[in-house]
């Protein structure tokens, strides 16, 4: 074999092992690709559940507060018709007081014409004070039941500050702890 044959067929050869080692380059940056889109979808499949899991935790918490908020406002409702009745009753007391003031008023001046007119001047101011006895009586019906109002819109603005700090995680019930 002459040289040139040699060279020819080192050539060959060279040639063969240098196309041999690019298909083995190929199938290796092949799987290194394979290999990255894996990791990537892995990577955005983790960060999808994550986000799935954040979506739900705050559907529950929303959850919560529409069924807290809810309860304490018909509560309130509750509250206030509880009140409105008491009142109701105490007025109606108030009336009836106010109503026989006039009878016992004729009471108080037959007595004061049968007597002296010291004793009518008397029964004048009994007659006002028992007028202002009813009076006093419904002021004081009509202040309780703003008072319990207030109350129970104090409870009900406190426990709705519990239930807003409770959708933000906070769940101490600090506001008007005092039940």
């Amino acid at each position: 074999m002459t040289w040139q044959i040699k060279a020819a067929l080192a050539a060959i050869i060279a040639a063969l092992a240098f196309s041999a080692g690019w298909g083995v380059k190929g199938w290796q940056a092949g799987k290194t690709i394979a290999e990255l889109r894996a990791e990537q979808s892995r990577g955005q499949a983790s960060r999808a559940e994550a986000a799935r899991t954040v979506e739900t935790q705050t559907a529950i918490k929303e959850s919560k507060h529409a069924q807290d908020t809810i309860y304490n406002a018909d509560r309130l409702a509750n509250l206030k018709t509880g009140i409105d009745v008491d009142v109701r009753a105490e007025l109606a007391r108030a009336e009836r007081l106010h109503r026989d003031t006039d009878s016992r008023s004729a009471t108080y001046r037959a007595q004061a014409q049968a007597d002296a007119a010291a004793r009518s001047d008397l029964a004048d101011k009994a007659a006002a004070l028992d007028r202002k006895l009813g009076e006093g009586i419904e002021v004081v019906a009509i202040l309780g039941r703003d008072l319990r109002r207030r109350d129970a819109e104090v409870a009900a603005l406190c426990d709705q500050v519990n239930i807003e700090r409770r959708l933000s995680g906070d769940d101490s019930n600090q506001a008007c702890s005092q039940k």
